[in-house]
């Protein structure tokens, strides 16, 4: 019996069978697609993703593979200067496609022993008290302790469970593929800089190799949404709202995408949990939907693997739905926000053009980046300084900075007066005394990091850092 099943191989389900791997814990992937895609669905990492993948030891491969973006125009596409002084230390978007940041993602899986196994459907699920058993279309059966669905928006782990997927079905609809065109570039500049004063959601942008990204509103929503658009319903939409259609042909992929925004009831089912697009869906916009799924990730692994070896206290693991689905709906609700923005319609114009001016006040603007780059998160995890519920910042030590120590996913004491112990918890904790500068010392001279970096204790006492650890790590051992 395997520990955890992760039905989906995409970013999310990868990152999470990593994580459980950091930990000890195996991880058995099934995917249904029978290899690994090449349409381009994402592309970009947001900040808070960049740092996962430092505090993990990865980030390096994937800015070997990326281009470093401004953060001008995230947030619906007003383009305003970023704001100054995010609490990042990187403040840009890497522009990397999907396919990349998936195979490295897979990388790094193998690298930590993680099985994939493509061209494996799940047609059936049944629990009990200790396992849940996943059953395959081609009559393979497969057993584990928990089963975690990273199956996408139209996940079967949900269906099957009968977890409610309540929210607003689409209202319009965007077309979205990849073409060649014929189009003379400084012809297509012309043409997009006309079309883009009114439409936010259209667009051409090179890929390489000849191939265009190519968006455009859609008629109507359409009544099969798994059925994909044809190449004469892209030519029909773009004479429509540009005028020409650009010369458009041989499309690798075309599909279509709406503004639907749900979001599942709840994220657990006995031994089932959801994650990524299976928990939650919604429009595009800012590009949170990839990184909200590795975030989903991340958050849920350590708890996971904690709760499967045994050290788990009470509700920690159920602490992943409440933290991550508030997270979930915020994006929804600034997704839903910005799809109004979006639209050519002289009402939502309007409200943009006074939130464009808002937009420069500089805290106006750090509150609506933040929400896109998921930088502002706080989760609730009690009353205390404000570095509590944040994820800690990459603050610099004697040697190194403080992401270089986190690559091994264990939790982490900050202790700048080198006063406190961590005796029996030490095989869960690390303590760190080389700080080359201090990290909000008046209120904070020590700090008690999850495996995640969100700081859970800030203070000074010992029996108040063992309440902590106990709370967050599970009992002492001898």
């Amino acid at each position: 019996m395997q520990d955890v099943i992760i039905i989906g191989g995409g970013p999310t389900g990868v990152m999470l069978a990593s994580e459980l791997a950091l930990q000890g814990v195996r991880a058995l992937v099934l995917e249904r697609d029978a290899e690994p895609t090449p349409v381009v669905r994402s592309l970009g990492l947001h900040a808070r993703s960049l740092e996962i993948l430092e505090q993990r030891g990865i980030l390096e491969r994937f800015l070997e593979h990326g281009t470093k973006h401004p953060l001008d125009g995230f947030f619906a596409g007003i383009a305003k200067p970023a704001p100054q002084s995010l609490d990042t230390t990187h403040p840009y978007v890497l522009g990397i496609p999907q396919p990349v940041t998936d195979r490295l993602l897979r990388e790094h899986a193998a690298e930590l022993g993680v099985e994939i196994r493509w061209g494996r459907e799940l047609v059936g699920l049944s629990q009990s008290e200790e396992a849940v058993t996943a059953e395959l279309l081609d009559g393979e059966r497969h057993s584990a302790r928990y089963l975690i669905g990273c199956d996408g928006g139209r996940s079967t782990v949900r269906r099957l469970c009968e977890i409610d997927f309540p929210g607003e079905p689409s209202r319009s609809e965007t077309l979205i593929g990849e073409m060649e065109l014929t189009m003379a570039a400084d012809e297509l500049g012309a043409v997009m800089t006309r079309v883009r004063q009114t439409h936010k959601n259209f667009g051409a942008g090179p890929l390489g190799d000849g191939l265009f990204r190519v968006i455009v509103p859609a008629a109507g929503v359409a009544e099969e949404r798994g059925t994909p658009p044809t190449l004469e319903e892209f030519r029909a939409q773009l004479l429509a709202i540009a005028g020409t259609d650009f010369g458009v042909h041989s499309p690798r992929w075309l599909s279509r995408f709406g503004d639907a925004t749900r979001l599942a009831a709840h994220y657990r089912e006995g031994r089932v949990l959801l994650a990524g697009d299976a928990a939650h869906i919604h429009p595009p916009y800012g590009g949170q939907g990839l990184n909200l799924g590795i975030q989903d990730a991340f958050n849920l692994g350590w708890k996971l693997a904690a709760e499967v070896t045994g050290w788990a206290p009470p509700g920690l693991l159920d602490s992943y739905e409440a933290e991550r689905r508030p997270v979930a709906a915020d994006v929804l609700q600034n997704t839903r926000a910005q799809a109004e923005l979006s639209s050519p319609e002289p009402g939502p114009q309007a409200v943009r053009a006074l939130l464009a001016e808002l937009m420069d006040f500089e805290d106006a603007n750090r509150f609506l980046i933040e929400k896109i780059t998921a930088t502002g998160i706080r989760y609730d995890v009690g009353d205390g300084p404000a570095l509590l519920g944040r994820r800690m910042p990459d603050v610099p030590l004697t040697q190194g900075r403080l992401f270089e120590r986190m690559h091994d996913g264990r939790g982490i004491l900050l202790d700048q007066a080198g006063a406190l112990s961590l005796d029996g918890w030490s095989d869960r904790v690390d303590r760190i005394v080389d700080f080359e500068a201090g990290f909000d010392a008046p209120t904070a001279p020590a700090a008690l990091l999850r495996p995640d970096g969100h700081v859970v204790w800030a203070g000074d006492e010992q029996g108040a850092l063992q309440d902590a650890l106990r709370t967050w790590f599970g009992a002492s051992k001898p």
